[in-house]
């Protein structure tokens, strides 16, 4: 469980937690296990904290709750966060951090690839950790342009792919932008 794992590691760097979770014995377990303070589905993305982190559920930013949100950033592990790609301005408008859904999950699918080729563990490790420098760079991007940071993230990725597929002596395409 990604948002458990994540809230373990926010509370052993001094965190203070709300949780909600579809599951009740899931949230009742951060509650009693990590101190978490327990918050309804209604009420979780409207909290005055400093992150959100939506870990399971796609489209929760949209146009009900990004005019709500009082945190000044959101960085989740939830595939597909945007409910609509506008959102994404919606939320540079607002003056809140994004952390792309495809940018901060990238993990799985470097892990998949390395899977695939065959390559060590260490390798694997040493690609993942430089996510870090990629949101970086995102974040940096958008700070310059003004554009908002999914914008960026489809460019940078779009960047990577035809450089790699040059160098492998494909003919690079145009990534489709569907959201």
């Amino acid at each position: 469980n990604v948002g458990f794992r994540l809230a373990q590691h926010l509370k052993d760097a001094g965190a203070e937690l709300w949780v909600n979770d579809i599951h009740a014995d899931n949230m009742q377990r951060a509650v009693d296990q990590l101190g978490a303070h327990a918050a309804s589905a209604e009420d979780i993305l409207t909290l005055p904290v400093d992150v959100i982190a939506p870990c399971a559920m796609g489209a929760v930013l949209n146009d009900r709750s990004i005019p709500a949100i009082r945190a000044g950033i959101v960085a989740g592990a939830a595939n597909n966060l945007l409910d609509r790609p506008e959102h994404d301005a919606a939320l540079k408008q607002r003056g809140i951090l994004y952390a792309p859904d495809f940018a901060i999950n990238a993990g799985g699918i470097i892990d998949v690839f390395y899977e695939r080729t065959g390559a060590s563990p260490e390798k694997v490790r040493a690609h993942v950790e430089t996510i870090g420098d990629t949101l970086t760079e995102i974040f940096n991007r958008s700070d310059r342009t003004g554009l908002p940071t999914g914008e960026i993230a489809n460019e940078l990725a779009e960047e990577r792919f035809t450089k790699h597929a040059a160098g492998a002596g494909l003919a690079p395409q145009r990534l489709s932008r569907t959201g």
